[in-house]
């Protein structure tokens, strides 16, 4: 079946690379492919100017095709595959989609970890260069980020953790459905695409989210109710980003290429992609608050306290997790507590 699906995908690429105009003149065509649509804000405002920005860079001697919404086929988890096997030569996806694949990256992902948009992402850095070499080695990785956190966004208002008992609740990570189950609700776990499906046909109550992504799948007309926390940490959690590269693909390039490939790398767009983030939550937030029937809840600070102490068991269940992999998640977890507070004003 794997086999299968690779080469469907394969076939797929090959069909769509000759109908691409212009893809013939460049000395590299590079596939991207991923799960959101052109429209998404992460596609408008990062993924569109990065591409834009490799081919101005190396003089139009790299074109990046773009392929959206898994147009070349397979799933949404099965991503991180596809360009591990050179199936796709880039893709922009969520390890948390994969589940326990990338267990060390899940730190950031815990509830009460992440701050800022900007304080994680520049974490995220230190921490890739001390603890993750071994975990992304099959990838040249682009870039590891986060988004700006989730907030509660639900049919139903939620203004106190007990609201959230039995509530059917969508997450993409592991993480965070540890956290929801600690809650009293129950996580659903599912890739972005299928949140309108499962809100329509009530499988969910609603989903954890950014505001950045919610109009990419209509959480506008979706949902009523949109909340966040009181205090210096509004969101639950942060879900990771991956922006990886066929390691291959890479090492293909000529020197001179590749330099045009770092340079647009790693450190170097870190910081421009955490504001990127940063700043395409406030279009998102309007899209939501356009529809009158919206409301936005701040859940209270005695609320909070314990929404945090409920977490704990969440927390100490990922670390046992870890310790069953023979990994020490005391170290990663006090490191990503560090360096996110090393970062955040």
């Amino acid at each position: 079946m794997k086999k299968l699906i690779l080469s469907s995908v394969a076939a797929a690429a090959m069909v769509a690379a000759f109908a691409q105009s212009g893809a013939q003149s460049a000395e590299v065509t590079l596939r991207m492919h991923n799960f959101i649509p052109p429209v998404a804000n992460p596609a408008k405002h990062f993924l569109i100017p990065w591409a834009n920005k490799v081919e101005a860079a190396s003089k139009g001697r790299i074109k990046i095709q773009h392929f959206w919404t898994m147009a070349l086929g397979g799933t949404p988890p099965q991503l991180v595959t596809q360009v591990k096997d050179g199936v796709v030569d880039i893709t922009f996806t969520l390890p948390g989609y994969t589940a326990g694949r990338f267990p060390k990256t899940e730190v950031f992902e815990l509830p009460f970890i992440h701050t800022t948009t900007l304080a994680t992402t520049a974490a995220i850095q230190d921490f890739q260069d001390k603890h993750l070499q071994d975990e992304w080695s099959a990838y040249h990785v682009l870039m590891l980020n986060n988004h700006s956190g989730a907030l509660i966004q639900t049919k139903k208002p939620v203004l106190k953790m007990s609201d959230l008992k039995n509530m059917k609740i969508r997450t993409a990570t592991r993480s965070g459905g540890l956290f929801l189950k600690s809650m009293g609700a129950v996580p659903v776990g599912a890739p972005l695409p299928k949140i309108p499906q499962l809100l329509s046909k009530g499988v969910i109550d609603g989903a954890l989210l950014p505001f950045e992504i919610a109009p990419a799948v209509k959480m506008q007309d979706l949902v009523s109710h949109f909340s966040i926390l009181a205090g210096k940490q509004p969101r639950l959690n942060t879900s990771v980003f991956s922006f990886l590269m066929n390691p291959d693909s890479y090492k293909k390039l000529p020197t001179d290429l590749k330099r045009v490939i770092d340079g647009l790398s790693g450190r170097n767009i870190s910081a421009a992609a955490a504001q990127t983030w940063t700043d395409i939550e406030i279009p998102g937030r309007k899209v939501m608050a356009s529809k009158s029937k919206n409301k936005f809840h701040v859940i209270p600070p005695s609320e909070v306290a314990k929404m945090r102490e409920a977490a704990k068991p969440a927390i100490a269940q990922w670390l046992k997790a870890m310790k069953g992999r023979g990994i020490n998640g005391q170290v990663l977890l006090d490191d990503a507590r560090a360096m996110v507070a090393k970062y955040t004003k």
